[in-house]
């Protein structure tokens, strides 16, 4: 496989993606009776039942490598068998994805200095090491503003820095989010330098032993508890030849409240630092030491992505591929009540759009010309980790993989004017979403808010890595109606409030008309691409991801 090194604003290899979107080669669906009836059979009820059946407590929120698993994978390739499609690997409906799985000691604390954190309240640690214990002592602490090197923007925290073996204290977004009238990144709208991923990656590449980020919860864009939910527990990484030892030992947060003590210990005003830090690379000791053993129950296991594939009636071999995530957090037996996190919203909805769609396209009475895909991906909530491993091992050869298309966390917030598309302006794929838009009067608006790094959290982002173009829309900002915006006003305070909780179960009140709509518009915009002849392209002065990714 093509490894490729990303510039700020990439271009597509002209070889893979040399045509752009010609709409005389696009198939127009509404000439023809056998598209209407497949776009209308995908309604609300469908969509409903398999929300509701995937958010049960019997599929015991769908942790990886549990019998929630089972359940899940059960359904997904009964669902599939009944719908008619092949299997999408070889004989098999099933990719497995050989994980790493470590589950932290809840009994482990952070020093920093004079000061003792407890796990959950004022840190949260882990490793991606192969290793029942890491421990790091006596680590000197350095404060690297936003953790970035970023030579396309001109800024290197890193610059003249030696961190080997130390602890590095890291920003959370990065320098446009607080700043953005400065010209600085991208402003408000974050990139990939802002996400926690990339800086544990930097970090590692720097020689750290530890990276520990500071947690806001406006940069961040979530509250403490979710970090705290997210980062306990089994915690999984693709299984390496080396075991990850390239990876820093520790990788954690800081709670807000803990950081601003670290510092002012050192004499320093957190406030102050972070304004330093917004204005130009920079970094500085906290001259403490750090220490934290993280030990951890280790196991290596198998999870799996499930792939289903509709042949090409006409060019079988060019896919495109649709994907969602099943997983969420499974079950926490620590907890008392209720301790299941059933993740309906996140995401129930957007695998129950995938079965939507997949139906929709067997009752079409020819396939189309190019095959359709679908990979439902596992441990997304673990940092992409499922659809990672499929970039990595592609079932369907990469160069004949024409586009994806992604459905995470659907809306439920009632039918909108508009479609958002997360990270817009990045690809050709979005000319299609924009005629498929017309068909419900609606519009293309950006997402509400691009500073969350939503495009770099999904699992279209491991194929933009790789260079195929991936499309992720979904809801809008602007109800059809006074109704329905009272409704959002209800609705979004329990959607937000219950991300990554054990509140985000199945309501029945739940409007799926918006989720309709969507899971429509996305199975138009598959369809005109798998009846074109056409390879939408990124555009030119955006790119795949704004950042110089590895990959």
């Amino acid at each position: 496989m093509r490894k490729i090194q990303l510039a700020a604003i990439p271009l597509i290899s002209a070889t893979l993606f040399a045509c752009g979107v010609n709409s005389d080669n696009t198939s127009t669906p509404s000439a023809g009776n056998d598209f209407s009836f497949a776009y209308q059979s995908i309604s609300d009820a469908t969509l409903k039942a398999h929300t509701k059946t995937l958010a049960s407590d019997e599929f015991e929120g769908r942790s990886p490598t549990s019998h929630g698993e089972k359940v899940t994978l059960d359904y997904l390739v009964d669902q599939f068998k009944q719908m008619g499609y092949q299997p999408g690997n070889g004989d098999s409906y099933l990719q497995a994805v050989n994980l790493l799985e470590m589950t932290a000691s809840p009994d482990m604390t952070m020093t920093i200095g004079d000061n003792q954190f407890s796990y959950k309240e004022g840190m949260i640690a882990s490793t991606k090491r192969e290793q029942a214990q890491v421990s790091v002592t006596d680590s000197d602490v350095v404060f690297v503003g936003f953790g970035v090197n970023a030579p396309e923007y001109g800024w290197n925290d890193y610059q003249g820095l030696d961190v080997k073996g130390k602890t590095v204290v890291i920003l959370v977004n990065d320098p446009g989010f607080e700043n953005p009238d400065s010209g600085k990144f991208q402003g408000k709208t974050m990139t990939y330098y802002g996400r926690w991923t990339y800086k544990y990656e930097e970090a590692s590449r720097q020689g750290a032993a530890a990276a520990i980020i500071v947690h806001e919860k406006a940069p961040a864009s979530y509250g403490w508890s979710v970090v705290a939910n997210s980062w306990s527990g089994p915690q999984y990484s693709l299984v390496s030849d080396n075991g990850n030892a390239d990876r820093v030992a520790v990788e954690g947060w800081l709670s807000n409240a803990a950081a601003k003590q670290v510092f002012a210990d050192a004499g320093l005003d957190f406030a102050k630092e972070k304004a330093k830090a917004l204005q130009g690379p920079y970094h500085t000791s906290l001259k403490q030491k750090a220490s934290v053993t993280n030990n951890s129950t280790m196991k290596k296991s198998v999870s799996y992505n499930v792939m289903a594939t509709l042949p090409g009636s006409e060019t079988p071999e060019e896919h495109v591929i649709y994907t969602a995530h099943w997983d969420h957090l499974g079950k926490d037996d620590s907890k008392e009540g209720d301790n299941i996190y059933n993740g309906a919203h996140d995401n129930a909805t957007g695998t129950a759009s995938a079965l939507a769609i997949a139906k929709a396209y067997k009752t079409l009475g020819t396939a189309p010309k190019r095959s359709v895909d679908f990979l439902i991906v596992t441990a997304e909530e673990q940092g992409l980790l499922g659809s990672q491993y499929y970039a990595q091992h592609p079932i369907i050869a990469l160069d004949k993989t024409v586009a994806n298309i992604n459905m995470d966390a659907m809306n439920v917030l009632g039918r909108t004017k508009d479609i958002a598309v997360v990270g817009m302006g990045k690809s050709e794929l979005e000319t299609y979403l924009a005629k498929a838009a017309t068909r419900q009067n609606r519009t293309l608006t950006q997402e509400s808010r691009p500073e969350a790094g939503s495009y770099y959290r999904s699992d279209h982002f491991s194929f933009a890595k790789q260079g195929v173009p991936a499309l992720y829309a979904k809801g809008g900002n602007t109800p059809i109606d006074e109704q329905t915006a009272q409704y959002k006003k209800r609705t979004k305070v329990l959607i937000t409030g219950c991300y990554h909780q054990v509140c985000d179960q199945f309501r029945e009140n739940w409007d799926f008309s918006g989720v309709r709509e969507d899971t429509q518009l996305l199975f138009e915009v598959g369809y005109d691409i798998a009846q074109s002849a056409d390879w939408p392209k990124w555009n030119a002065k955006i790119g795949r991801a704004s950042c110089r990714e590895r990959v």
